[in-house]
């Protein structure tokens, strides 16, 4: 037995997310499907850095799982690839030490988030980052209110209610906004992120871009540990898990 890391890229459009659940078509159990037959029918079970949610798209997730299959890894990346849906994509492959672990060994990852300002949105980006109708926002003051996130901090405020997660300290060590033509992108990374965070993050941003929130808001949001004084959950369709980072 062998183990095998892989960086994968996927489309999260027709996805209902990464992890495997009842009858639903996810990302998991597509790349799970092709080991199976690889393997002549024994179930190879994989493990990823984390999950996404449905429509959440990658371009950097990292997954492992061991092999019996004695075969080079550049064809067993092809294999892999010949035989995926055309939405998921095999980017990278290495053997690894037996005991590395995509989830647990993670020391940080980075996000990115994308809307289209553009007075008419191409129907080709439509799934892959939200249109804001024309409307531009205010960078500056998205910039100013984005500096209360960097450090280690309680971001109970940017985490999906109905987490189990009991510590919600974590540690952003960067959040930067350019404009790439007519889209706006949200570059965040940190050494891990709670549940919806990034797209809470994105929406609350969004609203002290708008005029909708002061930018004092977001610090006191953070202060206050409390979900109801940040901003909208931004829509899943305009986010992106960039890259997984190893020590």
């Amino acid at each position: 037995m062998m183990r095998l890391r892989a960086t994968i890229s996927y489309d999260g459009t027709q996805f209902a997310g990464y992890q495997v659940q009842p009858g639903e078509r996810t990302v998991q159990l597509e790349i799970e499907k092709v080991l199976a037959k690889m393997h002549k029918g024994a179930m190879v079970k994989i493990t990823a850095s984390g999950r996404t949610d449905a429509r959440v798209h990658a371009t950097g997730q990292v997954i492992h799982f061991d092999t019996s299959l004695q075969i080079p890894i550049e064809k067993y990346q092809k294999a892999l690839n010949v035989q995926l849906p055309r939405d998921i994509r095999v980017v990278a492959m290495a053997q690894v030490a037996d005991d590395f672990h995509a989830r647990y060994d993670v020391s940080g990852k980075r996000y990115r988030y994308i809307w289209d300002c553009s007075a008419v949105q191409s129907p080709f980006r439509r799934h892959y980052a939200v249109e804001t109708n024309g409307m531009k926002p205010d960078v500056e003051a998205m910039q100013q209110a984005a500096a209360a996130i960097i450090g280690t901090h309680d971001f109970s405020c940017f985490c999906a209610a109905n987490t189990s997660v009991v510590d919600k300290v974590r540690t952003v060590h960067g959040l930067e906004l350019s404009w790439h033509g007519e889209e706006l992108h949200m570059a965040i990374s940190g050494t891990g992120f709670l549940y919806n965070m990034v797209r809470i993050i994105a929406g609350t941003l969004w609203e002290v871009g708008t005029g909708r929130r002061e930018v004092g808001s977001v610090a006191q949001a953070i202060a206050s540990l409390d979900r109801a004084n940040a901003g909208k959950t931004a829509p899943a369709h305009g986010l992106y898990l960039e890259q997984v980072f190893y020590e």
